[in-house]
């Protein structure tokens, strides 16, 4: 049991592990005085990125050979200059300061992130539309790379579809899903491929397209950003037309190196489309690639479906309860009123006896996902719900499959089942018809440093079935979103074969339906432009792009000042075309000058300026989002706007990750960065009393981007499970991310 836990743990770090929580200076912690620096661990190895001027890239290669403890497993030269490479820890720090060297960032882990549909969003309404070859719009003759876990190509819905593709981990021409005698087996990357192209039992939203896949996630899903960029990077050579990204790291960085490769794509002629990641509802959890400017990023709503909500059969309260299901579990099909336990966290010796047959209520954290239902299922648990140890929902996965529902909720709403608890526990389902909302757990913007509003657009990623080995299978999430964009990108591409990835995305982008909360706009950085609708992009023939924009972040100090952003707008038609801006309502400190109501001719493609005129000091600190609409013969395009007064609830620090490390009895962590800080800390606390125990770690005037680290063992002192308090201090304020830290041998690789 022990060699399962290790394994789920290390699986599902990225994907499972305890969102952050941010909070201000106003902690119930009370730091003691501050530690002297740790002594320099020069000799641990850590693996890198360099990016390089491509003029100096060869003499940077050149240099590299002078550090002996360096060894270079990749050369990148189309989506940037740059190696990827190893070595002792004081080496790497030498590279950057080497002449040609443009940045060294760390190799990161990555792992898939996992979630009907298809006539939902019109892709079936086009199928009698014609290309210029007089073709139905199915896809055919577009390629769609798919970097991914691999696709198996003999499942009978996609062996006429797939072409080749490249395997990234075992560096092979097999891009097949990791097998179980291979190592924990994969699904993902076919379930992937399906939504985009499954032509048999099942149809994707083009079932005509061609998939090439890239294996760049191996066994249990995980891969570094060397194999995603090397995967990017054949892509490119192998001329795709569109490449799908479902995955992505927790890190809102604009310059991830993956961001930066998925741009370079676009560059070259690709539609990339990417996950923004599930780490929502809360702002400021799209990670890379999702945060990549000239990307697709996307976001996941609900298809028309029939959702469970839970309540309390023995109160008056009205409170109903959303469940999200998880993968690898029965759907959720209780009609009966049902027994609640509580569990604690999922341990055994918490589970009570009289779970057997019920429903058992475990907090999330601590141990993996798969061990809590393992334990509960073993004292015969009819059913498990898990609640969120920070705020908001979250969508999970099981690395097993198990005859019971298992379900997730918010934080808020276990809270409040473990307070009603108190007087009642038989609770009983109804059922509901969802369509067109946000999912919890998609992950909202903006981007850090840059501000772009991420995601894009949205697509149906909750509940949706498709293809697996040996099988299908429904899964939820922005995995499952990106793809159906994917497709619709082949279809338009497929119907405009001269149009370029701008062009494409403007059209997806201009032609969405903006989505409601209620009677209430979804924000910007919730929906970006809106739910794809593919039988209108097709037709679009005026596009506006890019298809939202930015004005940045101002100070209150600021005077009073202009900021300016370029539209380019574009008539496709064979006609000319009245194009007319409405004007935003009035706000105190704001003035918008836009440009006056004029004709298009027929493929005239005109640029404008729009002009934020803003006094910064009359306005709140806070994100300031809209939409701007720009008629073209009466008919309205909306295109998200965005601008920042200050840094409201701005994530000094984020990504934080705690496991075992590569050497033996050693552990890792890591966190992002975006703006830098003066002091950077891991505090564990006694997880019952709070009383402090000692600094994990503890350094000064910390740079911009992530920070990784190595522990040993022997050196830390300490075994068991603590509250641990990750802190960031810069610019006199101090940010905190509070989560469970476990220090475990059970844990720890034994080599």
């Amino acid at each position: 049991m022990l060699k399962l836990v290790k394994v789920l743990f290390l699986t599902t770090l990225l994907v499972t592990s305890i969102v952050p929580t941010i909070s201000g200076a106003s902690s119930v912690f009370l730091f003691p005085e501050r530690p002297p620096l740790p002594a320099d661990q020069g000799d641990e190895v850590e693996s890198v990125i360099v990016l390089t001027e491509p003029s100096e890239k060869q003499k940077v290669i050149e240099k590299l050979n002078d550090f002996p403890s360096v060894t270079i497993s990749s050369v990148f030269s189309t989506v940037f200059d740059g190696v990827s490479l190893s070595g002792r820890k004081r080496d790497i720090k030498k590279i950057a300061s080497i002449t040609g060297v443009i940045d060294v960032y760390p190799n990161h882990q990555y792992q898939a992130t996992i979630e009907k549909s298809v006539p939902y969003i019109g892709a079936e309404n086009i199928r009698s539309y014609l290309d210029i070859h007089n073709h139905r719009l199915t896809g055919e003759g577009i390629k769609v790379g798919v970097i991914d876990t691999g696709v198996d190509y003999s499942h009978p819905d996609l062996r006429r579809n797939f072409k080749g593709g490249f395997d990234l981990v075992d560096h092979d021409k097999d891009p097949m899903e990791t097998k179980a005698s291979q190592g924990m087996p994969t699904l993902h990357g076919t379930h992937v491929a399906g939504i985009i192209a499954a032509n048999g039992k099942i149809h994707g939203v083009a079932p005509e397209a061609e998939i090439i896949a890239y294996r760049a996630l191996g066994p249990g899903g995980m891969g570094t950003s060397e194999q995603v960029i090397a995967a990017i990077e054949k892509a490119i050579k192998d001329k795709v037309d569109v490449i799908n990204l479902s995955l992505g790291n927790n890190v809102n960085g604009p310059d991830w190196p993956t961001s930066l490769a998925l741009n370079k794509a676009v560059e070259s002629g690709i539609v990339a489309v990417t996950s923004s990641g599930n780490s929502g509802p809360e702002m400021w959890t799209v990670g890379s690639p999702g945060t990549a400017s000239k990307a697709i990023s996307v976001g996941a709503s609900t298809p028309p479906i029939q959702v469970p909500f839970l309540s309390f059969s023995e109160s008056n309260i009205t409170k109903q309860i959303e469940l999200t299901p998880m993968q690898g579990a029965k759907p959720w099909e209780f009609s009966k009123e049902v027994k609640l336990v509580k569990a604690g966290k999922g341990y055994p010796e918490e589970i009570p006896n009289n779970v057997k047959g019920n429903i058992a209520l475990i907090e999330r954290g601590t141990i993996p996902f798969t061990e809590k239902v393992m334990n509960a299922y073993e004292k015969g648990a009819a059913g498990i719900v898990i609640y969120n140890n920070v705020p908001g929902s979250f969508a999970g996965g099981l690395e097993m499959e198990f005859p019971i529902p298992v379900v997730s909720i918010s934080k808020e709403d276990g809270e409040y089942i473990q307070k009603e608890l108190v007087t009642t526990s038989y609770i009983h389902t109804k059922f509901k018809k969802v369509e067109d909302s946000m999912a919890d757990f998609s992950s909202r913007g903006p981007v850090t440093y840059t501000w772009d509003i991420k995601p894009d657009v949205v697509a149906p990623g909750v509940a949706i079935t498709s293809t697996i080995p040996n099988g299908y299978i429904s899964l939820q999430g922005t995995s499952m979103a990106a793809p159906h964009v994917a497709g619709a990108a082949a279809l338009v591409k497929q119907a405009h074969p001269d149009w370029n990835p701008e062009q494409i995305k403007a059209a997806l982008m201009n032609t969405a339906k903006r989505l409601k909360d209620g009677a209430v706009l979804y924000e910007p950085i919730v929906q970006g432009a809106g739910r794809i609708q593919i039988d209108q992009a097709v037709k679009a023939d005026t596009l506006v792009y890019p298809g939202s924009i930015s004005f940045g972040m101002f100070h209150q100090k600021d005077p009073r000042t202009e900021k300016q952003i370029t539209l380019t707008i574009e008539n496709l038609s064979n006609k000319k075309k009245e194009v007319t801006f409405k004007q935003p309502r009035a706000e105190n400190g704001l003035q918008w000058k836009l440009p006056s109501t004029f004709t298009l001719s027929s493929m005239e493609k005109r640029k404008l300026t729009i002009t934020l005129d803003i006094s910064p000091f009359v306005l709140k600190e806070g994100i300031y989002s809209d939409w701007l609409t720009i008629y073209e013969e009466g008919n309205p395009i909306h295109v998200p706007y965005l601008f920042v007064v200050e840094e409201p609830n701005y994530p000094r620090i984020m990504g934080f990750q705690f496991g075992p490390g590569d050497k033996p009895d050693s552990f890792i962590y890591e966190a992002y960065l975006p703006g830098g800080a003066e002091e950077f800390g891991i505090a564990l606390y006694d997880p019952d009393s709070l009383r402090f125990i000692k600094f994990l770690d503890f350094t000064k005037d910390v740079s911009r981007g992530i920070v990784k680290k190595e522990l040993v063992k022997e050196e830390i002192g300490v075994s068991g499970t603590f509250q641990g308090l990750v802190f960031v201090k810069f610019k006199g304020k101090e940010d905190t991310i509070e989560t469970m830290i476990t220090i475990d041998d059970s844990y720890v690789l034994k080599k």
